[in-house]
């Protein structure tokens, strides 16, 4: 796990940002800075699916986007907004693959040097990925290791700008892109969902969506879902206050291993969600299998725990119309496999 601490709450949500409010503003000026950039990824149907279910449901397939994943959008653009001076110096991020690699591709694009604070553990494709688009990767143990005082550190050396995960602003907004199409691709097929899903690890993901979709559709509801075991937005969603996951908190959900939610996230995510959802390993598994046979979708685990979390039934959506974003389908062959091979 990322380390950020050893156990516990964290302190009073009062004194983490608890009034910060994430601008529909921001979200659609993200919106216009992407469209050279960024992909209009599709809301895709399926009939069986839709008769499986029981319901309406539409996939948001972010496996689509550049790069494999959502993460393009909050890192393109706020690498876009950065001044002339601090494109020479570069960014520093840190990430389990997903943000790593939407900062490589999105620096690469812009001629700025990017250096990536990884976990060793990371899927072979991410790390792989990341060095293609010509980043720097600095290794870390995940376990052992803090990876936000060596990006700091990294940082501070060669004078670069720090580009998190998810507790930014901006890459808060380039999320909130993926809400802001969901709600227009929607209209287009005169169509009002019900509820959105999407899945959470530092929260930037649902905090973007959500703002977006409440904009539009103040009566939809947004749920985030998260692996069990990295159950930390749900447990903070009852407590009030930022959770804490166990040290050795495992899941096959590579990139939804965040340690706690984002003071700015949290914030959002406290004020418009309808709930956190839970999922297991092996439910994760059998929906990437089934996104495969029945939707011909490759979606990675932390992407199918959405998907998960309708066929396993945490939620009554029947006769409803329920969008669902695949958040990525960066998973290597091996996981893959495994999943096709499950029950």
């Amino acid at each position: 796990m990322d380390t950020m601490s050893t156990g516990g709450n964290m302190q009073d949500f009062e004194e983490n940002a608890g009034d910060f409010v994430l601008p529909y503003a921001d979200i659609v000026s993200a919106a216009r800075r992407l469209l050279p950039y960024a992909v209009r990824t599709p809301l895709i149907e399926n009939p069986a699916l839709n008769e499986y279910l029981g319901a309406r449901v539409l996939i948001k397939d972010e496996a689509l986007q550049r790069t494999g994943s959502f993460k393009f959008r909050g890192a393109c653009n706020r690498a876009l907004q950065l001044t002339p001076e601090q494109k020479k110096g570069g960014i520093v991020a840190w990430s389990s693959g997903n943000h790593a690699q939407g900062v490589a591709a999105a620096c690469a694009m812009l001629g700025v040097p990017a250096t990536i604070v990884m976990p060793a553990d990371a899927p072979l494709a991410k790390i792989n990925g990341t060095k293609a688009y010509g980043a720097a990767v600095q290794l870390y143990d995940r376990r052992r290791d803090d990876r936000e005082a060596l990006g700091r550190e990294t940082a501070a050396k060669i004078g670069a700008v720090i580009v998190p995960p998810y507790d930014d602003p901006q890459i808060m907004a380039g999320q909130g892109t993926v809400g802001l199409e969901i709600m227009e691709q929607a209209q287009a097929l005169d169509l009002a969902p019900d509820c959105v899903l999407a899945s959470s690890s530092g929260g930037g993901l649902v905090a973007g969506i959500a703002t977006a979709v409440k904009e539009k559709a103040p009566n939809t509801a947004v749920y985030a879902v998260e692996p069990v075991e990295f159950d930390e937005l749900a447990r903070s969603l009852r407590s009030g206050k930022r959770e804490i996951n166990h040290p050795e908190a495992q899941s096959i959900c590579d990139s939804l291993q965040a340690a706690t939610p984002g003071r700015l996230t949290f914030a959002v995510n406290r004020r418009l969600l309808a709930g956190s959802l839970v999922v297991s390993d092996t439910e994760v598994l059998h929906a990437m299998k089934i996104a495969f046979e029945m939707l011909k979708l490759v979606i990675e685990p932390g992407g199918a725990c959405p998907l998960a979390a309708l066929l396993s039934g945490k939620l009554d959506v029947r006769g409803k119309t329920v969008v669902v974003v695949c958040s990525g389908g960066n998973v290597d062959a091996d996981m893959f496999l495994r999943a096709l091979k499950s029950a």
